[in-house]
């Protein structure tokens, strides 16, 4: 994802392919040209835990990742995403219903991801109520450096990759209506990408606790928590 308040531009990023050259020059983007992920890749850089070598395994996955993200988040038109299967493309958060490209782009990957059985009442976050363009909105807001996305461990290469990542950003930013408390949120889960001889993506499962995830927004800042422990804050707050 990349941070809010970036500019676009031209250039090359390190970490995804198919933004620039040749093949790139009749891509519809969704701003108007390809997005400059230099803010969060300076997270990313800075606060990752596995730096793999170019070219190994687990840096082409890494690759795969960053690069479906970005086709999916910022190309508009079906037939200039690169890294997935033109026809059979579909995905699928927690064993939930799969969803196939058109699906994906018209609601959002933020509301995809987000899916839950859980009854409307109890929703930190709904994404049914939830535009694309809301859902984009509401994360860029909460997380103004980005939410940085890394592979840790590769479980099985191709055609059936299996693979653990962590995603994560500093909420910085209110959250909906929840107000910033500056800490680390972030998540960790399982990715499962099925791909053909041409290492493009067929069908995705990803796999993590959402309602963790979800519940980080609402922990108290941290000079509140200090606050509690030394009793002179809330202790119902410094509690929770």
């Amino acid at each position: 994802m990349a941070a809010a308040g970036e500019e676009v531009s031209g250039g090359r990023d390190k970490y995804r392919s198919f933004m620039y050259g040749e093949g790139e020059k009749d891509t519809v983007w969704r701003l108007g040209s390809p997005p400059n992920y230099d803010v969060v890749n300076k997270l990313f850089e800075e606060e990752r835990t596995k730096e793999w070598p170019e070219g190994s395994l687990e840096e082409k996955v890494q690759r795969l990742l960053k690069t479906w993200e970005m086709e999916l988040v910022h190309k508009v038109r079906p037939e200039d995403q690169k890294s997935v299967h033109s026809q059979k493309f579909c995905s699928s958060t927690n064993g939930m219903r799969f969803l196939n490209r058109k699906d994906l782009m018209a609601i959002g990957s933020y509301n995809a991801f987000l899916q839950t059985r859980l009854p409307p009442e109890h929703r930190i976050y709904d994404p049914d109520k939830e535009t694309l363009e809301s859902g984009m909105a509401t994360f860029l807001t909460a997380f103004p450096r980005g939410f940085a996305i890394e592979v840790l461990d590769v479980y099985s290469g191709p055609p059936r990759i299996v693979f653990k990542f962590r995603h994560w950003g500093h909420m910085e930013g209110p959250f909906m209506e929840h107000p910033p408390h500056g800490e680390r949120v972030e998540f960790f889960g399982i990715c499962i990408f099925h791909v053909d001889e041409e290492m493009k993506v067929e069908k995705a499962e990803f796999f993590y606790e959402r309602g963790n995830f979800l519940a980080s927004f609402l922990s108290a800042p941290a000079a509140a928590a200090t606050e509690a422990a030394s009793g002179s804050g809330c202790p119902v707050m410094g509690g929770n």
